[in-house]
């Protein structure tokens, strides 16, 4: 393995403008730690990743590499491009193998801050407070830390010891956890916020957006979100199963339910595959395992009058409007046809959980989200939140890098308070 990483080292023409730094949400120096490799300085490669993000064996297995890091790189154009991911891996699963730790900046300070949920934009927030002293609390409604790592991303996708061993770095900082602690029912954000000189909302919006189309009450409609945090699923054993979307959530239950023995999985999509955000990796992989796509179809309707029997779908062509930058869905006036269906699973999106977000009495946005300032804080002075509960971009990387800004933001406020 060691000799096939350094292959693809030296394969890095290490750019001077580093395009591939760009495009990643963390903006990890790719072209750097890809140098210490080639100069076998592993452990300090680690040390530069660091800088930058502590998911390393996470966000390197399911980042949609092809449209960040590796979809910029320069040798891409002509060629194939730089394997990051694969380097990225062998360095974080290199630093659990030898237990490099998450080295501490600071000595420890007499300010404590409790950051509600453990997710990705949790962790890394947590992360950066603990390495520069703070007293960190993590709650955590589940029985255990990892947020969408744990309760949306299947374990064929993410290895559950290696999604372990990385949380373990996180909390081996000094950090508390209490599990099974739900905020809004165990314990208020008032009280937090005595208690603590900082909070930090990071709890994520897991709850399944809908189209808004005729139909999607009935029996037999779900939610991809719920199904993939809950694992709770109906019996699919021989049933025709229709999964409206096309990100990862999209691929992740399509999979999931191809498993859980589905006769057929159909992934209907407004626009081309070349358009879906999910990592081309995951789509090809849902080909191969069975998975069908209609592409540049819309859902226009759920039929049944109790339960679901069939979707109608028209198809889509894809126009240019002005003032928008990607091409646009416009169904096809009299395309219209019909799919028999048992079940149909909405993946097209997700939202916070509205009575939640009552309870809190925070300033929200056009979209029912937490509102934020330019340095992370909500309208209630010391509490602050990031990830998707404030609209950030629904990926780990994208969460990641939301709790590393609020975790800087925090210790600036602290420093001032």
């Amino acid at each position: 393995m060691e000799e096939e990483i350094k292959a693809k080292a030296e394969y890095c023409l290490n750019c001077k403008l580093k395009p591939c730094q760009s495009a990643c949400p963390l903006g990890n120096d790719t072209a750097g730690f890809i140098k210490l490799i080639k100069e076998n300085k592993l452990k300090e490669a680690y040390e530069l990743l660091l800088e930058t993000t502590v998911l390393q064996p996470v966000c390197s297995r399911i980042c949609p590499h092809d449209k960040q890091c590796q979809g910029s790189c320069v040798r891409g154009i002509k060629q194939t491009p730089v394997s990051i991911g694969d380097m990225e891996a062998y360095i974080g699963d290199l630093a659990i193998k030898n237990n490099w730790k998450i080295d501490k900046k600071s000595e420890e300070k007499n300010k404590k801050v409790a950051v509600i949920g453990g997710g990705p934009t949790g962790l890394t927030c947590s992360a950066v407070l603990a390495r520069n002293g703070y007293q960190v609390t993590i709650y955590e409604k589940h029985d255990k830390l990892g947020g969408i790592m744990v309760h949306g991303i299947p374990d064929f996708r993410l290895d559950r010891e290696v999604l372990q061993k990385t949380i373990d770095k996180i909390v081996e900082l000094g950090i508390e956890v209490k599990l099974n602690s739900e905020l809004g029912q165990d314990y208020a954000l008032d009280s937090l916020a005595k208690e603590y000189d900082a909070v930090y909302l990071g709890f994520g919006a897991n709850i399944s957006s809908k189209m808004g189309i005729e139909g999607e009450d009935v029996e037999g409609v779900l939610g991809g979100n719920e199904l993939l945090e809950n694992n709770i699923h109906p019996d699919y054993t021989g049933k025709t199963v229709i999964v409206s979307g096309g990100g990862n959530v999209a691929m992740d239950t399509s999979r999931t339910v191809k498993r859980l023995g589905a006769k057929r999985v159909i992934v209907v999509y407004r626009r081309s595959r070349t358009e879906m955000p999910a990592e081309k990796k995951e789509i090809e992989e849902a080909i191969e395992e069975g998975v069908e796509f209609f592409f540049q179809n819309n859902i226009i309707k759920i039929c049944g009058d109790k339960k679901v029997e069939k979707i109608e779908c028209v198809k889509t062509e894809l126009v240019q409007k002005e003032g928008e930058s990607r091409l646009s869905p416009v169904n096809i006036e009299g395309s219209n046809f019909f799919i028999d269906a048992d079940y149909v699973i909405m993946a097209v999106g997700s939202k916070p959980e509205a009575d939640l977000l009552k309870k809190l009495n925070l300033e929200l946005d056009k979209w029912g989200r937490i509102k934020i300032d330019e340095n992370s804080m909500t309208s209630k002075k010391g509490v602050f939140a990031g990830g998707d509960v404030v609209g950030a971009k629904a990926t780990v990387a994208w969460a990641s890098r939301s709790g590393r800004d609020a975790g800087n933001a925090i210790i600036k406020y602290l420093e001032k308070n």
